[in-house]
């Protein structure tokens, strides 16, 4: 579902294997044209498998041709411009950042701009990603490198939201300020935080998982589906937002067994949208 003000969907929508998989508990089996299936049911989605790699412009292309006119596509940036670490592990390279890597990084995406369905870019920083000299200019550089598209910033340590120039700083920027539902900890950042674009406002409810936060895995650290009590409260916060930008996007990223479409619906159904409800899905919660 995205209307004029409210885009409302998942993180990622391909979750083909593991114990957490979206196969028989939101995808029929046999499903092949899984975005496809997924646009019948929501008007927007954030692409995971741009964190990873900059995204084939033939892939993006394809996208675009399965999804309706009016469909809206977030994309995370690169890793290797968030997660210098993460990329060095996984690639063995230093995670040096050119002007290559950001033309490659915005040609996979340029499909996707081209047709009018980019929403925003999503900058997703780590925990460990303080605000410091060194932080402050990370970030900025981003900001700066990336100011011409729309783009929203996920900061999660405490030290950004304690100190109220980050709020001027990507204010600048016209970027949104990334509102986060998660487990809670010492470092966290605050729950609430000011509205610092005019466009857009981003929020990315990621369950409230605290007892496997660090202890499980890339799945079961997602094992969380908020209860109707919870989507009232996460209704309010979204509700409020909307009066200062001009269309709030809201992902849920508790992806385990399709919990996340599934709290989508309710979202959409708990803002009074138009919703024609989901498919039948297998609704074992374990």
């Amino acid at each position: 579902m995205c209307m004029a003000q409210y885009c409302i969907g998942t993180s990622g929508w391909s979750y083909p294997r593991g114990e957490g998989t979206w196969n028989g508990y939101f995808y029929p089996p046999g499903t092949k044209n899984e975005l496809g299936f997924y646009s019948q049911f929501f008007g927007c989605v954030e692409i995971n498998s741009s964190f990873y790699s900059p995204i084939n412009p033939s892939w993006a292309e394809s996208w675009v041709r399965k999804t309706p006119d009016d469909f809206i596509f977030t994309a995370k940036l690169w890793q290797k411009f968030t997660h210098p670490k993460m990329f060095e592990a996984a690639t063995g390279e230093a995670a040096a950042i050119s002007r290559d890597d950001v033309d490659l990084y915005l040609k996979g995406i340029e499909p996707i701009a081209r047709a009018g369905k980019l929403g925003a870019i999503l900058a997703q920083f780590p925990p460990s990603f303080e605000n410091g000299a060194l932080g402050r200019q990370i970030l900025e550089a981003v900001l700066r490198t990336f100011r011409d598209y729309p783009m929203a910033v996920e900061l999660r340590h405490k030290s950004w939201s304690d100190d109220p120039t980050t709020a001027t700083l990507l204010s600048t920027y016209d970027v949104a300020w990334v509102q986060i539902d998660e487990p809670k900890f010492s470092f966290s950042i605050a729950r609430d935080l000011p509205a610092t674009s005019t466009k857009l406002a981003y929020f990315r409810f990621h369950g409230r998982n605290a007892a496997d936060w660090w202890t499980g895995n890339n799945e079961t650290r997602y094992r969380y589906l908020y209860p109707p009590e919870e989507i009232e409260e996460l209704t309010e916060r979204v509700k409020k937002s909307a009066t200062t930008a001009k269309q709030t996007f809201a992902l849920f990223n508790n992806h385990w067994k399709a919990y996340a479409p599934r709290n989508a619906g309710d979202l959409i159904r708990s803002l009074d949208l138009p919703f024609q409800g989901l498919p039948t899905m297998n609704l074992n919660e374990d």
